[in-house]
């Protein structure tokens, strides 16, 4: 790639579900220079479980850092080329460390993980009024009780583990989410004064914050049973917080946070009211910008919050759904059931058939997000004939994604009454053309690829960069000379429709497969 343009660099640290990576890009520009990216360790202590070692993220973070600026330096360039550096990172993962030490009392516990199913079953049934409703405290921020989210994770952490209930009750806990331990540890832990923040875009994700005020909530954290001291600062998304104090990048500033959904929305310049992308990673998650209005959802869906770019500017909205099961789905037909050695092989396979021959995959391994909300559910494969082949079972596994899409993009509809005419998406599974041309068949709108597989870590850089220069305008500067590629549908209404029934049906068989889990018939009609 050819180095000309600006001499100001920027950073992203992006730190995902299962890997992370630093990339450096060219100033205001979606021009990587140079990336390092190594994968993270997951563990599954038990059924549904998932954890990973804090340590370790940080550990790879600074390793990918310092790969990365070896070769940043090759290439001629210095230090002082770095002007900013941004963070984004999965969200909802939960670490809690000791304020004294530094050292996490207990392994992140991350996003996926479904341990705290009797949890929530324990604080709905303590929900005044005996009204056992999950959307109780949805007023408030935005967001269903369920397993997903922060405040859950703590709450087990501070009755099943006792060095965190203990440092808790003597206020010497402190909680972050991802990004708040990666800020923490590179301006300096525990023996240099490491900053202790999160931005509005994570806040959002934990249960804890007010959806309108954007400030730690008393009567959430009341509802919780947790202290406020362990909480972390909330900033914006975009404003220097502090400078790096390890690694081969000391002394350039931090200047961005986001969660890796909302970092992708800026990423793909969804800054309008109206515009949504899907990225697609490990799980899938559409966020619809509602701009400046909160849209409390009716639907299914979580009201969060889109990005903050400065300190003094209006805050965006969004609408978002989640699907908990999106990429993994095919790592377990590969590992689990062996039917394709590499992920390369997934769609010349699913291309040797012209269609899933009925067959309908729910790969609800740990319940379904959006916009079903049931922790119960559970995958199944429907449709099953002497005909069916493992090349059909792998289109179905594609064709699931897609309608899980729907369902989001139909919830989405209801709550705003304009539906979209296009799909912005990224992530790892665009590679994938089959599957785009799928999803764009299967929902009846054109789905347009970004040119980067990936707008998470570009997302986080260019609001870093919007920080030290805020003349700079993501939407309008970035977009000069960008192309994309489209899919437009090649399939008719009434075939469209008739499948996306059958999906539905096999949505109610994955719901109600226990008979003391009645399906919740309102998303059915």
């Amino acid at each position: 790639m050819e180095d000309t343009g600006t001499t100001k660099f920027v950073g992203a640290i992006d730190e995902g579900t299962s890997s992370a990576r630093f990339i450096i890009y060219r100033a205001g520009s979606d021009v990587p220079i140079c990336s390092h990216q190594l994968d993270v360790t997951s563990f599954y202590p038990k059924e549904g479980w998932v954890e990973q070692d804090p340590i370790e993220i940080y550990e790879v973070v600074k390793k990918c850092i310092d790969v990365t600026m070896e070769e940043f330096q090759k290439k001629g360039k210095t230090l002082e080329d770095l002007v900013a550096v941004g963070i984004t990172n999965q969200r909802e993962s939960s670490v809690v460390w000791d304020r004294d030490t530094g050292k996490p009392l207990y392994n992140a516990i991350i996003w996926l993980d479904n341990r705290t199913s009797v949890t929530v079953d324990q604080l709905v049934a303590s929900i005044p009024n005996n009204s056992k409703n999950i959307e109780y405290l949805k007023p408030l921020c935005g967001l269903p009780l369920s397993p997903y989210f922060s405040a859950l994770k703590l709450r087990w952490l501070r009755d099943n583990v006792e060095s965190v209930r203990k440092a808790m009750d003597e206020g010497n806990a402190m909680f972050g989410t991802i990004d708040s331990w990666l800020i923490y540890n590179l301006t300096g832990g525990a023996r240099n004064g490491g900053l202790h923040l999160t931005d509005v875009t994570n806040a959002s994700r934990t249960m804890l914050m007010n959806i309108e005020t954007l400030q730690w909530d008393r009567h959430l954290l009341d509802f919780f049973g947790l202290p406020n001291s362990i909480l972390p600062d909330i900033v914006s998304s975009s404003e220097l917080y502090g400078y790096i104090k390890e690694t081969k990048i000391q002394g350039v500033p931090i200047t961005a946070d986001l969660g890796d959904q909302q970092a992708a929305l800026v990423g793909q310049q969804c800054l309008q009211r109206g515009q949504a992308k899907a990225t697609y990673g490990t799980g899938c998650f559409l966020l619809y910008n509602t701009g400046p209005s909160v849209v409390h959802s009716t639907h299914g869906l979580l009201t969060t919050v889109g990005y903050q770019l400065g300190r003094n500017a209006t805050p965006m909205y969004a609408l978002e759904g989640s699907v908990a099961i999106a990429g993994v789905a095919l790592k377990w037909l590969r590992e689990n059931l062996g039917l394709f050695g590499s992920i390369t092989q997934v769609e010349p396979m699913a291309s040797m058939v012209d269609n899933s021959l009925d067959v309908y995959f729910v790969p609800a391994f740990s319940g379904l997000y959006a916009p079903y909300w049931n922790q119960e559910a559970r995958g199944i494969i429907c449709g099953l004939s002497e005909d069916t082949t493992s090349e059909h079972v792998v289109r179905a596994t594609l064709e699931s994604i897609c309608f899980q899409v729907r369902d989001i993009l139909e919830s989405m509809k209801k709550d705003c009454g304009i539906p979209l005419t296009k799909l912005m998406v990224d992530g790892g599974m665009t590679v994938n053309k089959l599957f785009l041309q799928l999803q764009s068949d299967l929902v009846g709108i054109s789905v347009i690829k970004s040119k980067l597989p990936e707008t998470t870590a570009l997302g986080a850089a260019l609001a870093a960069y919007k920080a030290v220069e805020p003349s700079f305008k993501i939407e309008t500067e970035l977009s000069k000379g960008v192309t994309r590629k489209t899919f437009t549908p090649t399939i008719n209404d009434n075939e469209r429709d008739v499948r996306y029934a059958k999906w539905k049906m096999a949505v109610e068989r994955a719901i109600g497969w226990d008979a003391a889990v009645p399906p919740r018939s309102d998303y059915f009609e």
